[in-house]
C-alpha cells in the first residue's frame, strides 16, 4: 500500500477511525508531517485539531541517528545505542539543550502557549504520518498520559512492525493502515512526501478552527 501523499493518506485513516465519530475527542497531529494527515482525520470526525509537540534526539556529530527524543516532560533515551557508540547521557546534553529550544520554539509558533493542550479526562487521537523507529512518538505518547487523558489511541497510515508492536504498550488504542516487513523508511510509502512547513501547519490549525466556528489561537504568524 502506497499512499499518493499526506492527504489521501488522512483519509484512509480517517475511514478506520469512523467509529471515534461522536465520542467526546480531540486530534493532535505531530508537526509537522503528521498535521496534513490529522487535519483530515479530525474533519471527518468532526472533531477538533490540535498539535502535540516532540523532538528527535540525534547522535552528536551524527545527528541524522535518532537515539532518543524529548516532548514536554519527558524525556526518551535508547540506552543500547547510546552505549554501542561509546557515549554517555552528559554527551547528549548539549542535543537535549538544542531541541528542547526547538520544542518550546514550535509550540508558541503553533499553539501560542508554551504548553500542551488540555486533554484532561478526553479521547485524545494523536495522529503522525508514520512511524519509523518509534522513539518520537513514544515521547510524545508518555508526555501525554502526564495530562490524563481518559483515553490515548494512536493512529498512523504505515509503520515499521516491531516499532508499532512496541508502542501498543503505550497507549489505550493503536490503529496502522499497513506494516510493511520491509519497511526501509516512512517517505517510502508515500508517492509524495514534500517536507510540511511551520506555515502549513499554521494553515490546517486555522482552516479546522474557521470549520468548528473557534475562536482563533494567538499563534505567530
Amino acid at each position: 500500500m502506497v499512499f499518493r501523499d499526506r492527504i489521501e493518506a488522512g483519509r484512509k485513516l480517517a475511514e478506520a477511525l469512523s467509529h471515534l465519530r461522536g465520542e467526546d475527542l480531540i486530534v493532535l497531529g505531530l508537526p509537522r508531517g503528521g498535521v496534513p494527515v490529522a487535519y483530515e482525520v479530525a474533519r471527518a470526525l468532526d472533531a477538533p485539531l490540535d498539535v502535540a509537540v516532540a523532538r528527535k534526539l540525534g547522535a552528536p556529530m551524527q545527528p541524522e541517528l535518532g537515539i532518543g527524543a524529548i516532548a514536554p516532560g519527558v524525556s526518551v533515551i535508547d540506552e543500547n545505542s547510546l552505549a554501542l557508540l561509546g557515549l554517555k547521557d552528559e554527551d547528549l546534553q548539549p542535543v537535549v539543550e538544542d531541541e528542547t529550544r526547538e520544542l518550546h520554539r514550535r509550540l508558541l509558533i503553533y499553539r501560542g502557549i508554551d504548553r500542551l493542550p488540555d486533554v484532561h479526562g478526553r479521547y485524545v487521537v494523536l495522529v503522525d504520518d508514520g512511524i519509523a523507529t518509534g522513539v518520537t512518538t513514544r515521547a510524545a505518547t508518555r508526555s501525554l498520559r502526564r495530562l490524563h487523558p481518559a483515553r490515548l489511541l494512536l493512529a498512523v497510515p504505515v509503520g515499521a512492525p516491531e516499532s508499532v508492536a512496541a508502542l501498543r504498550h503505550e497507549v489505550d488504542e493503536l490503529v496502522c493502515l499497513h506494516e510493511p516487513p520491509l519497511f526501509h523508511a516512512v517517505g517510502a510509502w508515500y508517492e509524495d512526501f514534500s517536507q510540511t512547513s511551520d506555515q502549513e501547519v499554521l494553515e490546517y490549525l486555522a482552516r479546522r478552527r474557521i470549520e468548528r466556528g473557534e475562536e482563533p489561537t494567538a499563534a505567530a504568524p
